[in-house]
């Protein structure tokens, strides 16, 4: 597969379970080499960076938030600092500016010496997030950003999400699972399916009925919105039709 995410952009990946949408973040993180080809950042080969030097550029948001145990959330977003600290992890005045920036974003101001273990799984997902904004980082990777999350959380997050990639000028790649999160948040879309990439481009030229339907093998209502243009996708239960119906 071969794609760009351009500065200022979200890109969703989506696809099946088992598509390869995980193995992709961890590449693109540095986590996992590829076998073939290469990562590039602004033309650097990822593979050619120590673990700071990827961490000055990437920060990576996972599925499941690791709870902190003994540490306030202050003490975790501050832990963003560490790529750019010497080895005796020095907090300059700069550090605190940019930490008390990253609590203000996502509203933990008045969190910020709560324990993290104690916190809600929305609360903790918005701690995650402003770690990784802590590391001023260029790109954005986000695995399930939503997950587990009720719906006024969930709209919250992807609005900070949205927010913050508009301001900061960031590249941001999401895996997803939520179509219709895709279709409201994301600039581009990567279909996958199988470890390929089957199409990468607008919502509107990868989001429609054919592809979805040969992708996740499953009957979808794709809907548009009258109001605003924006796409909607509604599973359909599988039904039998009695003998002698015409095709549809």
């Amino acid at each position: 597969m071969s794609f760009t995410v351009e500065a200022g952009q979200i890109c969703a990946i989506l696809g099946p379970n088992g598509a390869g949408k995980s193995t992709l973040l961890r590449v693109l993180s540095g986590l996992l080499v590829p076998t073939r080809g290469r990562v590039a950042v602004h033309g650097v080969d990822l593979a050619s960076l120590d673990r700071r030097g990827v961490a000055r550029r990437i920060a990576v948001v996972h599925q499941h938030v690791e709870v902190a145990m003994g540490f306030t959330v202050r003490d975790v977003v501050a832990m963003g600092r560490a790529p750019h600290q010497g080895g005796w992890m020095r907090s300059s005045a700069r550090d605190g500016e940019v930490v008390a920036r990253a609590l203000g974003t996502c509203e933990l101001d008045g969190l910020a010496h709560r324990l993290v273990a104690e916190l809600s799984g929305g609360e903790q997902k918005r701690v995650a997030i402003a770690r990784a904004l802590a590391q001023e980082a260029q790109i954005l990777l986000l695995d399930e950003p939503g997950a587990h999350l009720d719906v006024r959380h969930l709209v919250a997050v992807h609005e900070l999400i949205r927010s913050e990639v508009a301001t900061r000028n960031l590249a941001c790649v999401a895996v997803l699972h939520d179509m219709n999160l895709a279709a409201e948040y994301a600039d581009r879309v990567a279909l996958l399916k199988d470890g390929r990439l089957l199409a990468h481009g607008t919502v509107p030229e990868v989001m429609t009925y054919r592809r979805l339907k040969e992708v996740f093998e499953t009957e979808l209502w794709v809907g548009v919105n009258e109001l605003d243009g924006a796409r909607y996708f509604l599973p359909v239960r599988p039904r039998s039709r009695p003998s002698g119906d015409p095709d549809l």
